[in-house]
């Protein structure tokens, strides 16, 4: 599970990276709010933890832009500023939850694994997609009736993101905005081919394709 954190409180930030990598989570830690909007439009990231008053672009800015841009990925305030309209402004410009500091690492632990639990975020780089068939986020291969099919990173990264949001209908331009950088956008086309490779591989009936709407994944 990669995780984006971003405090600018050296000593805070170095105790949350320290225990979450104990936890045997991949940290990506940030102290200002343009460089977690750097790494997030850069990087794909299964959780975000935003302190709010920060440097240059405050957690309740960063969060309400990249929802704009639809960019769905959890996230987690934590922050002193807990006045009940901190609270509202919060959930208003999209977190999932909201921690007030000061707070104990144990509820952190049980604030992520609640998020993990709500959008089924495998702890582990082997992936459940159905009966039989797994995909293996680290060594890249989808493992279908025992025999295991090797696929690009990005074929991959798609893969997550739709089993991520299964039985959901996910745009092309949701799956730009999710899966690549934001600098970097691919061309529909691109996308398009990324699926027929993952289709080929999973059968048509588990990545179905709704004309102008865009895919599904069927678990």
């Amino acid at each position: 599970m990669k995780i984006l954190l971003m405090e600018d409180d050296l000593i805070l930030n170095e105790i949350i990276t320290e225990h979450l990598e104990e936890n045997n989570y991949e940290i990506v830690s940030v102290f200002n709010g343009e460089e977690a909007q750097e790494k997030i439009y850069s990087q794909t990231f299964d959780l975000l933890l935003l302190d709010v008053n920060v440097p240059n672009l405050s957690g309740f800015e960063l969060l309400e832009d990249i929802r704009n841009k639809e960019i769905k990925t959890p996230a987690i305030f934590i922050t002193s500023a807990n006045m009940l309209e901190d609270i509202e402004e919060g959930f208003k410009v999209g977190c999932d939850d909201y921690i007030k500091k000061p707070f104990e690492l144990k509820e952190l632990d049980l604030r992520i694994n609640n998020i993990r639990r709500l959008h089924n975020i495998s702890p582990s780089s082997k992936i459940e997609l159905s009966n039989n068939t797994y995909l293996d986020t680290k060594n890249l291969y989808i493992q279908k009736d025992n025999k295991q099919i090797h696929i690009t990173q990005k074929e991959s990264d798609v893969l997550l993101y739709l089993n991520k949001n299964k039985n959901k209908n996910v745009s092309i331009e949701e799956l730009s905005l999710n899966v690549w950088s934001y600098e970097d956008a691919p061309l529909a086309s691109t996308i398009r081919t990324y699926i027929k490779s993952l289709r080929k591989i999973l059968g048509e009936e588990c990545i179905i394709n709704t004309r102008g709407v865009g895919y599904r994944f069927n678990a």
